[in-house]
């Protein structure tokens, strides 16, 4: 029933849509055939129209990647950074780290025994 509805919904604004006088089929850019032509010169403009095509298609898909090439290289540029700053804060906080247990590694041995003089030795002198 939707289905119904919406083909003569389409049936009814198409045409009214499209401009006064113009015909509602245009001639899209792309690969023609050109072997039905009959004619060398119809036939050597359509391979002209397939050449330009395709010169077009492949200079605007080239400029679309390099656009992306672009784009991904500045990300690695900017993910790189955020790397070498998270690296140096992960070592700032080992080497923080690191002071309180050996600050506490120290106060928790005894001080070195102070060197006992014999007294044969003292009374030698």
């Amino acid at each position: 029933m939707i289905v119904r509805i919406a083909l003569i919904a389409s049936a009814v604004l198409i045409p009214s849509l499209l401009p006064a006088g113009r015909a509602a089929a245009q001639d899209v850019p792309g690969i023609e055939i050109c072997t039905v032509e009959k004619t060398m010169e119809r036939r050597t403009s359509c391979l002209q129209s397939n050449v330009d095509f395709l010169h077009k298609t492949i200079t605007r898909l080239s400029a679309d990647h390099q656009q992306k090439l672009d784009s991904a290289y500045r990300q690695i540029d900017s993910l790189k950074i955020a790397v070498a700053s998270l690296q140096k804060i992960v070592d700032d906080l080992q080497t923080t780290k690191k002071k309180p247990a050996e600050d506490q590694a120290k106060k928790a041995e005894p001080p070195p025994p102070a060197k006992e003089t014999s007294p044969t030795k003292e009374n030698a002198k």
